[in-house]
């Protein structure tokens, strides 16, 4: 298969005119005539569903949880960032681009990614108008921070809570299109699986997770907004309902998958404290402007925090990267954070843990100050590890965070699949190997709010589709294959919980394919995967049925699409013989312990095309071309 991006001649900040002067459009008549799916109701698929609502489509936004408002969107907490150069300090459409391709270490293709630091600037005012409640100075004017991978103050902010108010904002002109009658939302159902008919996406099967009952639906074409894979690790900072599965379903329906080793470990989160821990808490990016990070620089040192004096303490991301500091970008922080804690010289019981301390800033400042930046954040903190980060240092490490990875999409976000759009998280355009911080919302919105209503209307102007309902046989086919994977994890009646494998799953992954891997971890890390799948399907227990509320049933679909996504990660990682970003193989890093690419040879988006159970995924390369940030070595220094 050949990757065609559709990426438009000429200069670069011209490229977004040009391709939407060049899309057909469909006239305000005909769009009523058009219907839409739309999965996901996030940041991106809220923005999309209520978007094209009010164009004028008929559009059936789908979700698994009981609103829009529970989407996993509403944990996103430090900001969103935006190219308004507020405070003065040398911001530019142009260096948000740059700060970008270098920070996803020039694995990213750079029209995309230009293109969204160009809609920053609209999706600022955007939410403005509906009524987001942005920190302001005192005279009311918005104020900024400082995020990692950055030397500007460019991230808006609602305190800590800013995808929680982003995410109000998107649900009010959802539902403002529910009430006209534009959008019909269908809660508390899962998409698991796609009808692909005569080569388009043209509806999804879904199951209504409170009865059990399966359902079609048909549309013209088909948006999915589903999120990340982070869960495939089991402890991550998603949402525990947060999967893989719509996505994959698309994959194995000929969508290829892009770049799945490309995960993000956040260096800022609340360390595992127990074995039976479900899920970790991560603790904003947007501390680390004022908190410092150190350990002590004797290894062992079990004293408590405030018995260490200043000249015993390394604050070593302020030693290693003086340009930077505290505010190197996400892969940087968080590897180093895993080499001190390697040398033995972590904190708190496990020593898998280093300080994130604000005494100096309570000093400096004044800790009403400091409340007022942070303290719903504090306050999380505290409630969580019953300890006062006003008072002590908190305590943070690594964790599962955000995927870079996900299905292909050419520059107007259409899969390889014709009529199968994907976006936010749940593609993986703009963040190559690494993905800054306070992006994700700037993605999600970017696509929701004003790539798709070009884009698929261009899609739906210069194609004409037959009529299709539900007796369609390929429908039915799809509806069979549905029903068949229910009833084979149903009949198992094994011995072990969902959670069990899943949680032997995510570990295997964790230690071979997380923030360091090399070959031989990965090739075990395929056996032990391979070896763990085949007793699933052997021994797993789901109890109930299908045709009622059974969250056993769901858990265990979308953990089956897990086993075989990890296997795909690891491959993915395995072919990868460089470090860049997320994905660090220790065979390749330079004398000083940074990431080391090679550019001749991977500077490609490698997307993999599904061939059937037990075949080996099929490789198709998107070369990389850098005409405007040319690769060099990253430096933060």
């Amino acid at each position: 298969m050949t990757l065609d991006a559709k990426i438009p001649s000429g200069p670069i900040e011209l490229a977004w005119d040009k391709a939407r002067f060049d899309m057909k459009l469909v006239n305000p008549a005909n769009k009523r005539k058009h219907s839409l799916i739309v999965v996901g109701s996030g940041l991106a698929g809220g923005a999309a569903a209520a978007s094209l609502g009010e164009l004028g489509y008929n559009v059936k936004c789908f979700c698994f949880q009981d609103s829009p408002r529970r989407a996993h969107s509403i944990a996103a907490q430090g900001g969103i960032n935006a190219a308004k150069n507020y405070p003065n300090d040398g911001e530019s459409i142009y260096r948000l681009f740059y700060d970008t391709v270098k920070g996803g270490d020039f694995r990213a293709r750079e029209a995309n990614v230009y293109r969204l630091a160009q809609i920053s600037v609209h999706i600022i005012d955007q939410c403005v108008a509906q009524g987001v409640p942005f920190a302001r100075e005192y005279g009311g004017t918005l104020t900024n921070r400082s995020f990692g991978g950055a030397q500007v103050s460019r991230t808006f902010y609602a305190r800590g809570q800013t995808g929680q108010q982003l995410l109000l904002g998107a649900y009010q002109a959802l539902e403002r299109q529910v009430r006209a009658g534009t959008v019909t939302m269908i809660p508390r159902t899962e998409m698991l699986d796609l009808i692909v008919i005569d080569g388009q996406a043209r509806g999804i099967v879904a199951r209504n997770l409170v009865t059990g009952e399966l359902s079609v639906h048909i549309a013209d074409a088909v948006i999915l907004a589903t999120g990340g894979y982070g869960n495939v690790y089991y402890l991550s900072t998603n949402a525990k309902g947060s999967n893989v599965t719509a996505s994959w379903r698309a994959y194995k329906r000929g969508a290829l998958f892009a770049n799945p080793c490309f995960t993000q470990i956040h260096p800022t989160c609340i360390p595992v404290s127990g074995d039976y821990q479900s899920k970790l808490t991560l603790m904003s990016e947007s501390l680390r402007n004022d908190g410092r990070i150190w350990v002590p620089k004797m290894k062992g040192d079990q004293r408590s925090p405030d018995q260490i004096p200043e000249d015993e303490r390394d604050y070593y991301l302020e030693r290693r990267y003086p340009s930077f500091g505290n505010l190197v970008p996400r892969d940087v922080a968080s590897r180093n954070a895993k080499a001190v804690c390697d040398e033995g010289r972590g904190v708190g019981k496990s020593g898998l843990g280093v300080y994130l301390d604000f005494f100096d800033a309570i000093a400096r400042v004044g800790e009403k100050t400091i409340r007022e930046r942070y303290g719903n954040l504090f306050d999380m903190y505290q409630r969580i590890t019953d300890e006062d980060p006003y008072k002590v240092p908190m305590r943070i490490y690594p964790a599962i965070h955000y995927t870079m990875g996900g299905l292909w999409v050419d520059y107007q976000l259409q899969s390889t699949i014709p009529g199968l759009f994907v976006l936010g998280e749940a593609n993986f355009s703009d963040h190559g190997a690494n993905r800054l911080g306070a992006s994700a919302l700037m993605q999600g919105l970017s696509d929701g709010y004003f790539v798709i209503p070009y884009t698929v209307g261009n899609y739906l102007a210069t194609n004409k589709f037959k009529k299709v309902d539900a007796s369609h046989s390929e429908v039915q086919s799809v509806v069979a294959a549905v029903q068949q994977t229910t009833d084979k994890l149903l009949s198992i009646r094994g011995k072990r919980t969902v959670d069990s494998f899943h949680r032997e799953l995510g570990k295997i992954v964790w230690d071979y394919c997380g923030m360091a891997r090399t070959a031989q971890g990965l090739e075990t890390a395929i056996g032990k995967i391979r070896a763990l799948r085949e007793e699933f399907w052997q021994n797993v227990t789901v109890p109930g049925s299908g045709d009622d509320l059974n969250q056993s049933l769901e858990k265990a679909g979308r953990v089956a699409d897990f086993f075989e996504l990890a296997e795909l990660m690891c491959i993915d990682a395995r072919e990868r013989n460089e470090s860049c970003g997320g994905h660090f193989r220790e065979e390749y890093q330079t004398p000083d312990g940074e990431a080391q690419r090679d550019d001749e040879r991977y500077s490609y988006v490698a997307a993999w095309g599904y061939r059937g159970p037990g075949n080996t995924p099929e490789l198709t390369k998107e070369p990389l071309e850098f005409n405007y940030v040319h690769p060099s070595q990253r430096s933060y220094k």
